[in-house]
């Protein structure tokens, strides 16, 4: 962020004076790369055919091709003529780029002609030009520039993300000068600001333009600098955006977005803007081209019916200063994707329910938590499988109520584990590809995700990228179409950028900053609630990424209860003195590094030890630190993105030593970094959707009791002869309804699955998670509604005429008690064994557990169509419904046993097998079985296949220990039958 200064009570009446682009002055390497450029298109130009015309000479035949001609021997003098035509291609095909270039160059405006084929020579030509002219008044306006060079050579690369470069602090001598210029400026804009009030708008004839400027060093032209330049204040950069937004360039683009500018373009000023860059038109302008003015009297003309102007009212921003021009400038994408039809997500207007539309509108956050929910609650399935068999807790797990369950249906809308997988397929591609060339990892700030193409940005040039990655618009941008990025497969490289972490959006383009790689600390300013949404989100990103491995996340004066979402990655520190330990890690990673002989955790996360070393602390301290605080922490963070450290503090003032990136979090939740070129919608998680979610992980903690009455009776049906019901669905095993009549063909698929999921929720089914489910990649409300009505149409209503599909008031939808699937029945049955009639009458327990196992016909769904249920790998009911077989394999077993009828106990056992083919349990007690049937040879063939079965693991101990009781020469046995 820029410093805040305030402004003077008293206006300066003093003419504001234009502020000249900055130029960098010229060394003398400067000018030793301009002479070696000339020498080198010397030799290339000239050198070449006077080389080829002294020594080969006439390369061609002297006589008329013949047949004779080919039938002659091939000589060495023949190869070398042959050789000499290539070579004299080349060449013309390089001087015609030379001749393009330099005119180009020196015409100042539009853009170079591409030479057919000559991509490479066109970029070497462009930048020997370049640099030959670096040193003369034509550089400035040298078009389109470096910044360019990526995007012209050829026409089918896809578009790449935009420059960083390094970000010194804004420390002593440095942030004295910097809040000088911020108090010039402020008075400056004062003053303008009088001015342009009491200045009548100038007519039609009087309009103003500026010519976008060329990249120069590490500067790029932006709006906000042009405004702080011709109108006197940075803030104004929106009556230029609005007086030229989707207006015709004269290279056929148009501006879209206020952040993405391209040399060579024509920016319609308004009328109060003075400075010596401008061209007034319809004047003479002799210092001016043709082509420029015929350019500018075309871009006048698309304009006619534009509105807006230099007077216009502009929403006020906090003044924020002068621009520091050092600091590294992260943007997005220099061309954005074209764009897709009109398909709205399940998130529409009119249509929400009060659901948290901040996390539907973060997907990869929204994955990381959906995922790391569902491996708690299978944890706390597969602990309670290891207590006594019938009415154990977690067997179902409590459902969500309240703010809880709308956060879950948040969740479930918004996750796009498929982006999230082809985000860590592409990056351990990405490293391991590098490592079989022996090239360490480039140094990473950002990645922009844009419509499933990921952009990297580079600190510094890396070379070439390993295919299928692409060069961006220059050096420092690699890219990867998703396209080529859906060709990976899973890959045993450690994760290379663990730090990279959702910030927010720019329309559909998604920031990750690199909170390792940041050559210092990351400020937050803005109010104490917003900053903590800020680092909420952040943190509960980094703790689930699906993008990661080892990670150590450290929350400093804020957010204690998150750390219940992963205990293992989240710690919490009372305050910054806590903190200072670090000093002891950041001297031990130091030392470690030196040991090992690597310069950075990148180069060791590609050698053997990647897995087990060099994982990153990332910190995240949402109050301010005092002043003596922020110096250390400012000493600590100097060698961070070496040492594999990050430090993202939040302050109220807005200015902390050591800042290498400063950002703003408004009211609206817009994030602010100007001086990074900036301005997100912010990714955020609010006070009240961060107890939602840690009572959804604390709730489904293997280990929580939950609170007497709190958790809602489980759906159970009357399984006597009674209680058939209307809607029948056989679900364990193929997929059938009984009941009704089938749906119209085309329609079938997305009906029968949508009864599905309302089956598996008996609690009920947000529409909107419903319309996710079935159309992951969004759909509009129309075609959502339509499909409910006539899932409603198709269940029909009850004898008294009441729908059996409904929706209640939270937008909810349910089934009624009539519609039913063999799920149901199975979990009635074990009830009623175990927890009903049965427990005290065992010929019940005995029917009902009959009843149940003969009810398994194979897995859940087996014959469901390729490429739909999608949403089942955010259920947990494929590691249930296997638990409950084998919970009734076991009950019936015992049943049998209890008669010693050990026959139909190996028979019970072997059925709940074919379901649950490695639950331990089950082979346990069916070896107990076995022997309790008398035969040895059995019992014998039983441990052989166990032993067969678990391969290079081995048995568990629990089984191992087993055998040793009922076999004890199982091992001579086991071996002897392999």
């Amino acid at each position: 962020m820029a410093r805040r200064t305030p402004q003077s009570s008293t206006r300066s009446t003093r003419q504001p004076q234009p502020q000249p682009l900055p130029r960098t002055r010229r060394t003398f390497g400067d000018f030793a790369k301009a002479v070696l450029a000339f020498l080198a298109l010397a030799v290339l130009v000239v050198g070449v055919p006077l080389a080829l015309a002294s020594v080969i000479g006439w390369p061609l035949p002297d006589e008329a091709p013949s047949l004779d001609m080919l039938q002659r021997e091939i000589t060495v003098d023949t190869f070398l003529n042959v050789l000499a035509v290539v070579v004299w291609f080349a060449w013309a095909q390089f001087t015609a780029c030379v001749l393009v270039e330099v005119k180009a160059a020196l015409s100042g405006v539009g853009l170079p002609s591409r030479v057919p084929g000559a991509g490479p020579s066109q970029a070497l030509a462009r930048q020997l030009v370049a640099a030959v002219l670096l040193l003369g008044a034509t550089a400035a306006s040298f078009s389109p520039g470096l910044g360019q060079l990526g995007q012209q050579l050829e026409g089918h690369q896809q578009p790449a993300a935009a420059a960083a470069q390094q970000t010194p602090g804004l420390l002593g001598q440095d942030r004295a000068a910097a809040q000088s210029a911020a108090s010039a400026v402020a008075e400056q804009a004062g003053a303008q600001a009088e001015q342009a009030a009491a200045k009548p708008s100038a007519a039609k004839g009087d309009t103003k333009y500026y010519r976008i400027q060329p990249p120069e060093g590490r500067h790029h032209d932006s709006l906000w600098e042009i405004s702080e330049r011709h109108l006197g204040d940075g803030r104004r950069y929106h009556e230029i955006y609005q007086l030229n937004k989707d207006r015709v360039q004269p290279d056929g683009s148009r501006l879209s977005e206020a952040s993405l500018i391209r040399p060579g373009w024509i920016m319609e000023m308004p009328a109060d803007a003075t400075g010596g860059e401008l061209v007034e038109m319809p004047d003479e302008a002799p210092k001016v081209s043709e082509e420029l003015r015929e350019q500018i009297a075309d871009y006048a003309k698309s304009g006619d019916t534009a509105t807006g102007g230099g007077s216009a009212a502009q929403e006020q921003k906090p003044d924020t200063g002068a621009t520091d021009r050092d600091t590294q400038q992260i943007s997005i994408p220099t061309e954005r994707p074209a764009e897709q039809p009109q398909v709205a997500a399940p998130a529409a207007e009119g249509f929400s329910f009060g659901l948290p539309e901040a996390l539907i509108t973060a997907p990869l956050l929204a994955a990381g938590l959906l995922g790391a929910l569902g491996r708690r609650r299978r944890a706390a399935l597969w602990q309670s499988a290891m207590s006594a068999v019938g009415g154990r807790r977690g067997m179902e797990p409590p459902v969500p109520a309240g703010s809880a369950a709308d956060v879950q249906d948040a969740l479930l809308i918004g996750a796009d584990p498929e982006g999230v997988r082809l985000l860590d397929r592409s990056l351990r591609g990405l490293a391991a590809s590098l490592a079989d060339e022996s090239r360490p990892l480039p140094t990473v700030y950002a990645a922009w995700l844009s419509d499933g193409d990921l952009h990297l940005q580079l600190a510094q040039p890396a070379g070439e990228p390993p295919a299928p990655w692409q060069t961006g618009q220059d050096e420092t941008f690699w890219m990867l179409a998703r396209a080529d990025g859906e060709r990976y497969g899973d890959s045993e490289a450690a994760a290379p950028f663990p730090g990279l972490v959702s910030l927010g959006t720019l329309d559909d383009s998604r920031l990750l900053l690199n909170l390792e790689a940041v050559p210092g600390i990351v400020s937050l300013s803005g109010a104490a609630a917003d900053r903590d949404a800020v680092f909420a989100s952040v943190a509960a990103e980094l703790a689930t990424s699906g993008w990661s491995d080892r990670m150590t996340v450290t929350l400093v004066g804020f957010g204690e209860e998150l750390t219940a979402i992963a205990p293992t990655r989240l710690r919490h520190l009372d305050g910054v003195p806590a903190l200072l330990e670090m000093e002891a890690e950041t001297r031990q990673r130091r030392g470690a590094l030196g040991t090992a002989g690597h310069d950075s955790v990148l180069t060791g996360r590609t050698g053997p030890a990647q897995h087990t070393r060099w994982a990153p602390h990332l910190v995240l301290l949402a109050a301010e630190p005092t002043a003596e605080e922020a110096t250390r922490l400012a000493e600590l963070a100097a060698d961070a993105p070496r040492l594999g450290f990050g430090y993202f503090i939040g302050t109220e003032s807005g200015e902390l030593p050591g800042a290498a990136w400063e950002m703003e979090i408004t009211p609206e939740g817009r994030l602010l970094a100007p001086l990074l070129g900036l301005e997100l919608d912010a990714q955020r998680v609010e006070a009240a959707e961060q107890r939602a979610l840690v009572d959804l992980f604390t709730t489904a903690d293997p280990d929580h009791e939950p609170e007497p009455g709190a958790a809602p009776p489980p759906f159970l049906v009357d399984v006597t002869e009674q209680g058939r019901p209307a809607v029948y669905a056989r679900m364990v095993g193929p997929y059938e309804i009984i009941g009704i009549d089938a749906p119209d063909g085309s329609r079938s698929l997305l009906l029968h699955e949508a009864l599905a999921q309302l089956l598996l929720h008996r609690e009920g089914v947000h529409v909107r998670v419903l319309a996710s489910a079935l159309w992951p990649r969004g759909v509009t409300e129309d075609v959502r509604d339509a499909l409910v009505d006539r899932l409603r149409d198709w269940l029909g209503t009850d004898e008294d005429g009441t729908p059996r599909l409904t929706t209640d008031e939270a937008g909810r939808l349910h089934l009624a008690k009539s519609v039913v699937s063999d799920l149901d029945v199975l979990r009635s049955l074990y009830h009623e064994a175990t927890q009903g009639r049965g427990a005290t009458d065992r010929a019940v327990r005995g029917r009902a557990l009959t009843d149940a196992l003969g009810l398994v016909r194979g897995p859940l769904l087996a014959d469901r169509p390729e490429g739909r249920y999608g949403w089942l790998s955010h259920e947990i009911v494929d590691a249930q419904l296997p638990l409950l077989v084998a919970d009734i394999g076991l009950a019936l077993s015992a049943f049998h046993l209890e008669k010693e009828r050990a026959g139909k106990a190996i028979e019970a056992l072997e059925r709940a097998l074919s379901t649950a083919p490695d639950d331990e349990r089950l082979w346990n007690e069916l070896l107990r079985a076995t022997h309790a049937s008398g035969d040895t040879e059995a019992l014998a063939r039983r441990a052989a296949d166990l032993v067969t079965r678990s391969g290079a693991r081995g048995l568990p101990p629990r089984t191992e220990a087993l055998l040793d009781e009922l076999l004890p020469a199982w091992r001579d046995t086991a071996s002897a039958a392999g």
